[in-house]
């Protein structure tokens, strides 16, 4: 029966085969997953893909392309057999991904700091300066704690097995939400796979994250907002959960104003003061007035209330740039 779903794997030796080495026996850490598969069996399995995608649709789950004729009703794409990956390579990608982190948190620091990488000539100054992404507006502002709250990268197999990072994702990274979504999709219609599995859990990430916003603050009971472009973004829909999951106003830029320097949220008693933002609008345009003056997404002012220390933005503007 393991064979079975071993054949519907086509042997390429340009593409890694993440199922099995040979196509014939899986891979240690595949076997549990095709056995409960196996176990299953086809239709029930057919029941369960019916049973997640009416999920997807009562949860609203979407994905919006610009160009889609279905726009913002374009249902979320789930694949029901989970991507695993072994505990020693998640160890490899782990610590990487950390180092990374790192180095890409100090390069920003610098760039938009002491600019020591240019005066010793490490970095062209052209590569920065002609850069767009480079905001000159925010150039010696103090950032805080860090630049890169949260960073997303791109990851693919060459046909040897290695790892290789393809992009850098430091604007205001997606993706976290519909990873949460997917899990508790799959979770639900293959609980016993999950009870066995030791799948590593996703709640501390979500409650690290809470944690720190929170801890930017610096004070007691701080108004943390998730600022998004509006329901017409195409990933509206995990801006919404996320702001629902992690306790957080969903606002758009309308709904904030900038007075003497600080943050308010408009809010049917008055003005409420903001502490910090999660921001999902690219840098920017979160400034109509030191930015992109064509903007109609962000709030103006808020390059001032930055630079006057009143609120903290994650990720800081300007990490498009790296």
């Amino acid at each position: 029966m393991i064979a079975d779903l071993l054949q519907i794997s086509l042997r390429d030796p340009a593409v890694y085969d993440e199922l099995s080495a040979d196509g014939v026996n899986p891979r240690p850490h595949w076997l549990g997953l095709i056995e409960s598969l196996q176990t299953l069996g086809s239709e029930e399995l057919s029941n369960r893909w019916a049973r997640a995608e009416r999920r997807i649709r009562e949860n609203g789950v979407t994905y919006n392309i610009y160009s889609d004729p279905r726009g913002a009703n374009r249902p979320w794409k789930l694949d029901l057999i989970p991507f695993l990956i072994a505990e020693e390579d998640w160890r490899y990608i782990e610590a990487g991904i950390i180092q990374r982190a790192q180095l890409l948190e100090t390069l920003l620091a610098d760039l938009y700091g002491s600019q020591k990488l240019l005066a010793e000539g490490r970095i062209p100054a052209a590569l920065l300066f002609a850069n767009p992404a480079f905001l000159r507006p925010v150039a010696g502002l103090s950032v805080p704690r860090t630049y890169l709250h949260l960073l997303a990268i791109d990851l693919a197999r060459s046909p040897d097995g290695q790892w290789w990072v393809l992009a850098d994702r430091t604007q205001a990274p997606s993706g976290a939400g519909y990873a949460l979504e997917n899990r508790t999709i799959v979770s639900d219609v293959l609980p016993d796979l999950f009870r066995t599995a030791n799948v590593r859990s996703l709640a501390p990430f979500f409650r690290a994250q809470r944690e720190a916003l929170i801890g930017l603050a610096e004070c007691e009971n701080p108004c943390v907002v998730l600022l998004t472009p509006g329901p017409l973004n195409e990933t509206y829909f995990e801006h919404s959960y996320l702001a629902r999951y992690l306790g957080f106003t969903l606002v758009e830029g309308a709904d904030l104003a900038v007075r003497d320097r600080r943050v308010y949220m408009k809010t049917v008693e008055g003005l409420r003061p903001v502490h910090v933002i999660l921001r999902r609008v690219d840098d920017s345009f979160c400034d109509p007035l030191e930015l992109r003056v064509d903007s109609f997404l962000g709030t103006a002012g808020l390059v001032e209330a930055i630079a006057a220390g009143n609120v903290r933005v994650a990720n800081a503007l300007g990490s498009g740039l790296i």
